[in-house]
């Protein structure tokens, strides 16, 4: 039965939860069985102008619902007595191909009752296989926008019957160098369609698309939910200064120590995931991956795993994380630092859920260590720098862990047969020395005296921060300034100051140009999906007729190096090295 509210004069009852806000009664039952019981406020906002066929402008960051805000309408408009395999009904364009899967597999699991069906479309699959299933027909295409286009001018994408269009995380989309290719897209678009547009930010260039393709939207803005006092998430937040020989020992050390209930271990790339997992599988962890490489059924069931505390650790990348909902976890740790604010404050909100305490670790390379104040002074909270763990001091934690579960195993009795062999040690030897020795037996498994100890590093002070340091610390505009930064040149002759980057910058040669149709979308995307980098950590890029030159972290750039050689850019493998000339463009 559908909940109602009472009116305050009692004379008539409005429909509450979903119901209340005309959604198909198949949809809202999809939905209890679900377990969703309120909307958010950004779906309570959003869904009926949808529902109504008006376009909608919403500013909702991540994790505010707004997939579900979009995604619910959509199935609600979509008649279940169309042909699928005439038309697409219904295009969403996103801006990774994490997102595109995940997108789908919701309006998939929403509308399952309708028997709607969603694809997700990017690039790195098969095209002859998307070429296959969009022949056979699916109602709602969940696409990013280079696989998209191209499947627009080979027309195996047919758009006639399109009658909405939603976009998503569209400043992602731009900060990633989509802008050409969503203008593209939407220009391709049937006129009469309803159009929704959903960013976490409106910068001017999102306002134009907005003023160009959208008709009289709706305007909707959500901001981030303010925790009540005494239930806002409690994140204990230590960085480790390591160099970067010795962090996956520091890893090691820390998770011992810490001893987490449950953790997620960040990392920038695939490789790297699979590296650190591997290794804390060797040392006795149980640690599943999860990254861009792995399939939906590959990553359902390690998340079945971890939700269900059969993996203590998750080593994941950010793109694979986006969207994880895990109430349980217990600590955070950044195995590399990010390269970003936002992705930072990201990442931490993982931990420290519903009431619960949780830590947040970073290891963090000395050149980092400034970095690091940044973050502090961008999110206004304070990261304690902490030294590396010793071997004494994994000792006194073991033998803590080994002194709690003796009290446990005291409190939980049974131990009638043990007494026998306690009394006849004690007619020979003195009770605490009995105790003493079987704990120190028991100590014995752990091996901790073999552990080697972890050099300490000193960090110089820090000096006060600068104007130009603030400036120059990792917000969403970071990206634009360490691209005039590192063209310093181009920069001095507009009259500007030389800003030094916060890192060093490699410029990477990339075996392919305007002759093989390379757009600077091409590499960004490759980048950011393939090596699991943050978009505002990629510097200036430039095309010649037969090569590309691309400019990234030092620290990371033999990681993207060895991801984009194993992987295909505009379906092709091309050379990647480090460029030999990085005085010039070759």
């Amino acid at each position: 039965m559908t909940p109602r509210k009472e009116s305050q004069d009692g004379s008539e009852a409005v429909p509450t939860g979903f119901s209340g806000l005309g959604l198909d009664e198949r949809v809202v039952q999809a939905l209890t069985t679900l377990g969703y019981e309120e909307p958010t406020p950004v779906q309570r906002e959003a869904i009926p102008p949808l529902l109504a066929g008006r376009d909608v402008l919403g500013q909702a960051a991540t994790g505010t619902g707004k997939t579900a805000a979009f995604a619910l309408p959509l199935l609600h408009i979509l008649t279940p007595d169309a042909d699928p395999r005439e038309r697409t009904r219904a295009f969403i364009l996103v801006p990774t191909r994490e997102l595109a899967m995940q997108v789908a597999e919701a309006v998939h699991k929403y509308g399952r009752a309708m028997g709607i069906i969603a694809m997700p479309i990017y690039g790195g699959a098969s095209m002859e296989t998307q070429i296959r299933a969009l022949k056979r027909g699916v109602d709602v295409v969940v696409a990013t926008p280079g696989r998209a286009l191209d499947h627009i001018r080979r027309k195996t994408l047919r758009l006639e019957g399109v009658r909405t269009v939603i976009l998503d995380e569209a400043d992602e989309m731009l900060d990633m160098g989509f802008a050409e290719d969503l203008e593209a897209i939407l220009d391709a678009m049937p006129a009469e369609r309803q159009t929704a547009l959903f960013s976490a930010t409106l910068p001017p260039r999102i306002a134009e698309i907005a003023n160009k393709h959208l008709k009289d939207p709706v305007r909707v803005r959500i901001d981030r939910e303010v925790t009540a006092v005494g239930s806002a998430p409690r994140v204990r937040q230590v960085a480790y200064i390591v160099n970067r020989a010795h962090k996956m020992a520091t890893l090691g050390r820390i998770l011992d120590v810490e001893n987490p209930t449950s953790a997620i271990v960040f990392c920038r790339t695939r490789i790297e995931v699979d590296q650190v997992t591997e290794t804390l599988n060797a040392r006795g962890f149980r640690a599943e991956a999860l990254h861009g490489g792995l399939s939906q059924d590959q990553r359902d069931r390690v998340m079945k795993k971890f939700r269900a505390n059969t993996a203590d650790l998750l080593v994941a990348t950010d793109v694979a994380a986006r969207g994880l909902d895990v109430e349980h976890v217990s600590h955070v740790v950044n195995y590399d630092l990010p390269t970003a604010a936002e992705a930072y404050i990201h990442r931490i909100g993982r931990t420290g859920r519903a009431g619960r305490e949780g830590v947040a670790i970073t290891l963090a390379e000395p050149r980092e260590h400034r970095q690091l104040r940044n973050i502090e002074y961008l999110t206004k909270q304070k990261i304690e720098i902490a030294a590396v763990p010793t071997v004494a001091d994994l000792r006194a934690r073991r033998l803590e862990m080994t002194r709690a579960s003796l009290r446990e195993t005291i409190l939980g009795g049974e131990l009638d047969q043990f007494r026998v062999l306690v009394d006849s040690l004690a007619q020979e030897f003195d009770i605490m020395d009995v105790a003493a020795a079987a704990i120190k037996q028991a100590d014995a498994k752990d091996n901790v005296s073999d552990a080697e100890e972890i050099p300490a590093v000193t960090v110089r002070p820090d000096r006060p921060a600068s104007r130009h340091d603030r400036e120059r610390a990792p917000t969403a505009k970071a990206g634009s300034r360490r691209h005039d930064a590192a063209k310093a040149g181009a920069a001095k002759a507009a009259g500007r100051e030389k800003i030094t980057p916060e890192w060093d910058v490699a410029r990477l040669y990339i075996g392919a140009g305007r002759t093989a149709k390379i757009r600077p979308a091409d590499l960004v995307g490759a980048i950011v999906n393939e090596a699991g980098v943050d978009p505002r950590a990629i510097g200036a890029i430039q095309i010649t007729e037969r090569f590309s030159l691309v400019e990234v972290p030092d620290e990371i750039a033999d990681s993207i190096i060895e991801t984009l050689r194993a992987a295909t850019i505009k379906g092709k493998r091309v050379p990647v090295r480090r460029d030999r000339e990085q005085g010039g463009a070759g």
